[in-house]
């Protein structure tokens, strides 16, 4: 069975293709970029093959499928004979609020449920919706699939999900924690438990998704139990451009000082904050290069963002009573070394000894023979995931969609 997936931005649509059946196996993979942009275009890649890039004018989310679909079908570039070999379509959705607690098949009522959580996720969801709109008109009939970066952290305790505000705030506007890249916390922590040959449900492990948007999940007996991202994808680690945890007065008193508005904080807080606030950098490579050079801000940069991961580690082992692995994953935490082991410098105390010869090559298993607490950098696959439960659903003896709604109230 040929699964498509695709993670549809506001400017981009991410997709891939696998053949889902007795073995998963990727077929192909791109990029259509500039949506509505001028210079817009598709990096295509055939599994095996070098990638392709074209120049394509693509105004839109339906165009850009389009042109997807064509690559995908052409006999020089594709990997389908024909169009009607695509039996599943899975969505990534960012925000899917109190409502779902796990993937669901697409219908009326989902697709509803996804548009009141567009107030939530006004960057992610509309654009979401596009590509789900834009594939029920090119594939009719084609079942798809919703797959949420918020169900994962469903599973939270309300003492970790509830706020210190009044709670009918809570009741009235759904102010709470929700967390996200909930997929690849959820693939990470599967793969840790098999990698390490003992039962997740006996597990207690902190997965670390550093990337340009960064978070750490405590995952006890295969499920989320806290999260460090919260109602928006603001709240926690410091990342590229976001603050991440930050007084609450704090932008009241700048946007007094500065006479900012709404709309320049959150500006300020998401794209103008975070590494790029502290030194102006917001790649940690060059951030590590020029820290090594002598430059004090990189240097403070790299300082607080580590401390501030080790912090959400420590304090993930207190919310578990104990800890038996750290993951890393996502672009910094699979291939920077550097970064890894500042972080883990804090975690002699839980038991963690780090390998750094280990660490140093990217091996998996980066801890040394005789720590008690692992530590692994596991590659993230969030599409195989998607791929995965759009194939479980529509093979089901029941195919139909669920808002599948729960309470999630303390």
């Amino acid at each position: 069975m040929k699964i498509l997936v695709l993670n549809s931005g506001s400017s981009s649509i991410k997709y891939q293709v696998f053949s889902v059946d007795a073995e998963e196996k990727r077929l192909a993979k791109g990029l259509a970029d500039r949506i509505g942009i001028p210079g817009s275009m598709v990096t295509h890649e055939v599994d095996g093959g070098e990638p392709l890039v074209l120049s394509r004018e693509i105004p839109d989310h339906g165009k850009a499928i389009g042109e997807i679909i064509a690559l995908l079908t052409d006999p020089r570039t594709g990997v389908l004979r024909r169009l009607d070999e695509i039996e599943g379509i899975g969505h990534r959705v960012v925000h899917g609020g109190e409502r779902f607690a796990e993937s669901v098949l697409v219908d009326d009522a989902v697709l509803a449920a996804i548009r009141e959580c567009c107030e939530l996720a006004p960057l992610h969801n509309p654009p979401n919706l596009l590509g789900i709109e834009a594939c029920a008109r090119l594939l009719p009939g084609v079942p798809q699939c919703a797959v949420f970066d918020t169900a994962f952290h469903q599973t939270m305790p309300p003492r970790a999900y509830a706020y210190a505000i009044p709670y009918g705030m809570y009741l009235k506007h759904k102010i709470r924690r929700y967390g996200f890249h909930g997929t690849s916390h959820m693939y990470v922590a599967r793969e840790a438990a098999r990698l390490l040959g003992r039962p997740i449900g006996g597990l207690r492990i902190v997965t670390c998704h550093l990337g340009n948007g960064c978070s750490v999940a405590a995952v006890e007996g295969g499920v989320s139990v806290d999260t460090s991202m919260g109602f928006t994808p603001l709240e926690g680690l410091v990342m590229g451009t976001r603050s991440g945890d930050i007084d609450a007065y704090v932008p009241l008193y700048i946007m007094e000082r500065e006479g900012m508005g709404i709309a320049g904080m959150s500006d300020l807080l998401n794209k103008g904050s975070g590494l790029l606030g502290i030194c102006g950098r917001r790649d940690m490579r060059d951030i590590l290069e020029a820290a090594a050079g002598g430059d004090r801000l990189a240097a403070l940069a790299v300082d607080v963002f580590t401390y501030r991961v080790a912090k959400y580690i420590g304090a993930y082992a207190a919310a578990m009573r104990g800890i038996d692995a750290v993951v890393f994953t996502a672009g910094m935490g699979e291939r920077s070394a550097p970064i890894r082991s500042r972080i883990l410098a804090y975690a002699a105390h839980l038991g963690l000894e780090l390998d750094e010869e280990r660490n140093g090559r990217g091996e998996t298993v980066i801890s040394t023979p005789r720590s008690r607490v692992a530590a692994l950098v596991i590659p993230t696959n969030e599409e195989l995931v998607i791929a995965r439960d759009t194939y479980r659903l529509i093979t089901a003896p029941s195919r139909r969609g669920s808002s599948g709604d729960r309470p999630g109230r303390p």
